[in-house]
């Protein structure tokens, strides 16, 4: 007889294991399937983790050979060494995976390693490397199997991982690339750009659309693009590629004008294609349990249930922003939904961060949404420039964006971009999390000088009574 469990979860990513734990503390017995090695998911292992610790030393990299000098700092010219770089990276996914296995285990999850499907409501069955399988019951199972990369629509591309990578190759290089072509303008081709660039390589991002972050607010986008352009990145903005083929020096981008025009090619030696991602949901068996979907997404209802009685779905599966901490809230609601409580998640106030430099962050409506959607609004701006503290670090890039309910004051939305907007954006989603107006965050004593005052001076701008604009 198999293993019985009150609750499955295929995938251990942030939302997978987020469920797991809370799921285990609220009193459960839980399983937890993962097909990679170590836990984690795409986020911890090839994802979110390595990518943040390479920005991060490539930013102390170049910060060393541009802007100490500004601060009478002589250090003389860096010398890169990326295998320590890359050893740094590795070490620090290390910990994070290993942080989650002990998690699991403190929490008596029980845990399986291989590949995960569906072959009845209520079974799990689960393929090892060596295509042993085994049978595994739960009462209620959570599909938590993340996202994949999505491949140029339209344009059979052979990605090796070498010369023509993913966001995943582009963690392994082992040198810096005299040129990186990026097929995409979105958070992972300027993210990983961004590393590349500041370590050396000529970037140059292919972008289908005429802004660079297109789901971002237009503001934020135009500025943002000026800046990485001031930093060297190149552009070719409106541009549909229709072939990427390896050459003998690396490979070719080819592309056109999206409104009509003649082909260009570009020669790189790496190419990275960073198009987004899509639900990963192949072969879990959906189709044959007849899980119903919604353009390649699980369809799923308030409670994150499918139309089968007892599968749930969460995270980069289902609709929303493809984001771990939405992946992480959903987790905790749905093991709370299985433990007989209430379950709740906010869509309206799930920030997002790119975390180049600066750094650009999001919460809520954009400037572009609200116009569509009728809703009378009053914007604000601070610019960074104008911050004490942003001066003294130079640090002057970007400003702070608020957008307010015309009638109540009610903030709809912020937006940041500059040094540290990733951890200023979350007194806006407080804010935003209680209903929270302009004035009441205009009205809140800030330390000075910090970068956060132009964080209230926006908001000061936004209810109407600006001190230092």
């Amino acid at each position: 007889m198999s293993e019985q469990f009150d609750v499955v979860i295929i995938g251990s990513g942030p939302g997978g294991y987020v469920c797991a734990i809370k799921a285990a503390q609220l009193g459960l017995k839980i399983a937890i399937v993962e097909k990679m090695k170590t836990f984690g998911g795409t986020c911890l292992n090839i994802g979110c983790i390595p990518s943040k610790a390479l920005l991060h030393a490539s930013e102390m990299f170049h910060e060393a050979e541009h802007g100490l000098e500004k601060l009478g700092i002589k250090v003389g010219k860096p010398k890169l060494d990326l295998k320590t770089m890359m050893g740094h990276k590795d070490a620090t996914v290390k910990a994070n995976v290993d942080g989650v296995q002990f998690l699991l285990k403190k929490n008596k999850v029980t845990t399986f390693h291989g590949t995960g499907s569906i072959p009845a409501a209520g079974k799990v069955a689960v393929k090892s490397d060596d295509g042993k399988e085994q049978i595994i019951e739960g009462k209620n199972i959570v599909i938590a199997t993340g996202s994949d990369v999505a491949g140029i629509p339209g344009v059979d591309v052979k990605i090796d991982e070498k010369t023509i990578v993913s966001s995943t190759g582009a963690l392994l290089l082992d040198t810096v690339p005299k040129h990186l072509v990026v097929v995409g303008g979105g958070v992972i081709g300027l993210e990983m750009g961004s590393v590349w660039m500041r370590l050396g390589a000529k970037v140059t991002v292919v972008e289908y659309l005429d802004t660079i972050l297109g789901s971002m607010d237009n503001d934020v986008s135009k500025q943002f693009q000026r800046i990485l352009g001031k930093q060297g990145m190149g552009f070719k903005l409106g541009s549909k590629v229709t072939g990427v083929e390896k050459s003998k020096k690396g490979a070719t981008v080819t592309f056109e004008p999206v409104k009509g025009g003649d082909p260009e090619k570009i020669e790189a030696d790496i190419v990275l294609v960073a198009t987004g991602r899509r639900p990963y949901t192949d072969n879990l068996g959906l189709d044959a349990l007849g899980v119903e979907m919604d353009r390649g997404k699980v369809k799923t209802d308030a409670h994150w249930q499918t139309n089968i009685k007892g599968i749930y779905a969460i995270g980069d599966v289902i609709d929303g922003p493809m984001l771990a901490h939405k992946a992480e809230d959903e987790g905790s609601a749905v093991a709370e939904v299985l433990a007989g409580q209430a379950g709740h998640v906010n869509y309206n106030v799930i920030p997002g961060v790119v975390y180049t430099q600066p750094e650009v962050a999001s919460v809520g409506a954009t400037e572009e949404e609200l116009k569509k959607a009728g809703i009378e609004y009053v914007a604000g701006k601070f610019p960074f420039s104008a911050n004490g503290r942003g001066r003294a670090m130079n640090q002057t890039d970007g400003f702070v964006k608020f957008l307010a309910d015309k009638a109540t004051d009610r903030v709809l939305g912020a937006h940041i971009i500059g040094f540290g907007a990733g951890e200023m954006i979350h007194e806006c989603a407080v804010l935003m999390e209680f209903g929270g107006s302009s004035e009441d965050l205009a009205r809140t004593c800030h330390a000075h000088p910090t970068m956060s005052e132009a964080v209230r001076e926006a908001a000061m701008a936004t209810s109407g009574k600006p001190i230092h604009i």
